[in-house]
């Protein structure tokens, strides 16, 4: 398929690359750019030579934001569907059976900092920028706000939310918005050396354990181990379980069956 507001790599290593191209506008979202993140997500989803998908943006910028000029001039009933489209990849990524890397650069403000949140891992520069800014155009993040709490917690989230500023990397490290943080001109290399490592897992195992991890989230602790357990006992079955622990016992790399 081809898109205006991305580009969608080839895929190597297992790794499939997803671009943000809108860089004269900072990688801002529209409607194109989010109906097209959403498709190039689910089409990869579905490919099985990717294992791992990457996030990155063009330019300068990881993602600024939500593109104001398709502000004006809406009905309440079309800013819900309007922001609904624009927060759609945020959702879906959850959904998603392949773990999903952000590899954030430049600033990842507003709608940007909630799709590096959402995205199960990330891995950014050392000169990147994040934060909830709507505020600061009297709006505010509160879509975006949801996966962000979730990875700092709610004092730290909501004085995102309420004072709109950016913060660098390794504030955002500290509190728990990234995962890694590398010097600028190393993040490409490391950013597809991590995906790459990743990808050499079992398929299977990490499918199955991103999917019990977002469904048990809202349980209660007990219910928690409950379904992680009935999880664990479904991958035990796998051939792919077969093959690491024999694999493991013979000294050898493993062979992936993905299944």
């Amino acid at each position: 398929m081809s898109y205006e507001s991305i580009i969608v790599e080839s895929v190597v290593d297992f790794v499939g690359e997803i671009t943000l191209n809108r860089p004269e506008q900072l990688n801002t979202f529209n409607t194109s750019l989010a109906t097209e993140l959403i498709q190039a997500l689910d089409e990869m989803d579905s490919d099985p030579q990717v294992r791992v998908i990457l996030i990155k943006g063009a330019g300068k910028a990881f993602c600024a934001g939500i593109d104001v000029k398709g502000f004006f001039g809406k009905s309440a009933f079309e800013y819900r569907e309007w922001i609904e489209c624009m927060e759609r990849p945020l959702v879906s990524i959850s959904r998603l059976s392949k773990p999903v890397i952000a590899q954030v650069h430049g600033v990842a403000a507003a709608n940007g900092a909630g799709l590096v949140a959402a995205a199960d891992l990330a891995i950014a520069a050392d000169t990147a920028r994040l934060g909830l800014t709507a505020i600061n155009v009297g709006l505010n993040c509160v879509g975006p706000v949801i996966p962000v709490a979730r990875s700092v917690g709610r004092k730290r989230a909501l004085e995102l939310l309420f004072y709109g500023d950016l913060i660098g990397a390794q504030e955002a490290l500290d509190m728990g918005l990234l995962n890694r943080v590398v010097p600028a001109d190393e993040l490409e290399t490391e950013a597809r050396n991590w995906a790459a490592r990743l990808a050499k897992k079992s398929p299977v195992a990490l499918q199955l354990s991103k999917k019990a991890f977002y469904a048990s989230e809202d349980m209660t602790y007990s219910k928690q181990f409950e379904h992680m357990n009935e999880a664990f006992a479904r991958l035990c079955t796998s051939e792919d379980a077969a093959e690491g622990i024999k694999a493991f016992l013979e000294k050898r790399e493993p062979v992936w069956k993905e299944k």
